[in-house]
């Protein structure tokens, strides 16, 4: 009975451990099996987390690409911008030197006429006449051209349109004034082309 005690005792124990050790075991590998699913898991969000950062850098690369694109094709058009506004001020400034020249030329020829009838006429009242219609003609070429006398004489002195050669006594009522003209001044529409020479009352 005493052996049959021990036996029954011992097979005991022994369901008993074995009972402890298969739910430890069971325990063991559920949880092994739950950190290969968090691991699975973790791999998958890694991949599906690279796979948008490889999607935006393409996309900036193309950004890029369309911007340096755009860069260069504005670049290009400034440069012929550039080039033509130079050859068109060149165009201008040759053209209008051009018609300068080309309205002169009639005032030359007058000019010419002019000595030859001199040589051979000693009419001088007619010589006279001749020289006042060729100052008239070029006098009037100019202003075709936007260039016209600076009235000043008995004005104020302007320095912004004569320059001062000398001053000369000339009583209370010319004082500050223009008294003479040395040299005419002349303008270009709106701006002094020449400044004139005068004598100054004081």
């Amino acid at each position: 009975m005493k052996e049959e005690k021990v036996y029954n005792e011992a097979v005991k124990d022994g369901e008993k451990s074995a009972s402890e050790t298969g739910q430890t075991t069971a325990e063991t590998a559920a949880d092994a099996n739950m950190a290969d699913a968090a691991a699975a898991s973790a791999d998958t969000m890694s991949v599906e987390g690279e796979r948008p950062e490889g999607e935006a850098a393409a996309e900036l690369e193309s950004v890029l690409a369309e911007w340096q694109d755009k860069y260069l094709r504005l670049q290009a058009e400034f440069d012929n911008y550039r080039k033509r506004t130079i050859r068109e001020k060149m165009e201008l400034v040759e053209t209008g030197g051009r018609d300068v020249l080309l309205a002169m030329l009639p005032v030359r020829d007058d000019v010419q006429r002019a000595v030859a009838a001199m040589e051979k006429s000693d009419d001088i009242e007619a010589l006279r006449a001749g020289v006042q219609l060729i100052a008239q003609k070029f006098t009037e070429a100019l202003r075709q051209k936007g260039v016209t006398e600076i009235e000043v004489k008995d004005k104020e002195f302007d320095a912004e349109l004569c320059e001062a050669v000398a001053r000369f006594a000339a009583g209370e009522e010319k004082k500050g004034k223009v008294i003479d003209v040395v040299q005419t001044g002349y303008r270009l529409g709106e701006r002094v082309l020449r400044f004139a020479k005068v004598v100054v009352g004081e």
